[in-house]
């Protein structure tokens, strides 16, 4: 039977992403929207950077329904839904939790973060 694995990314900016992956393939990053990860870099940072991949949790015997289970659970321990901590956009954050949308990364302006974050939920049908 083939080990699960829920992982968490962390990017140079400290934002992180969890997955899971059911085959636990070393080089398998998860599917993490792109362009919301690349509005927190510039161009400059894009050229070098060193992602870290860490095991959360691991069972060579849980179904899929435990692995979704396990994921969403680590997603809101570690808030990686909130946009100022992580690039999950599901499990839906909870917008009675304060966020300072004034606040940037990577000194990039709030408005192309807020551009990225609105075309993720666009593309994922949050508003539906």
């Amino acid at each position: 039977m083939q080990k699960k694995v829920v992982y968490k990314i962390t990017y140079p900016n400290g934002k992180i992403y969890i997955g899971k992956d059911l085959t636990n393939t070393l080089n398998y990053f998860g599917g993490a929207n792109s362009r919301l990860i690349a509005a927190d870099f510039t161009q400059e940072q894009m050229v070098d950077f060193t992602i870290r991949k860490q095991i959360l949790w691991e069972s060579f015997t849980a179904d899929i329904k435990e692995v979704n289970n396990v994921e969403v659970e680590l997603i809101r321990k570690h808030q990686s839904n909130n946009p100022e901590i992580g690039s999950n956009i599901w499990s839906k954050f909870s917008l009675s939790t304060p966020i300072s949308l004034y606040s940037t990364t990577a000194n990039k302006p709030p408005r192309k973060l807020l551009k990225a974050l609105l075309s993720c939920l666009m593309e994922n049908s949050i508003f539906e």
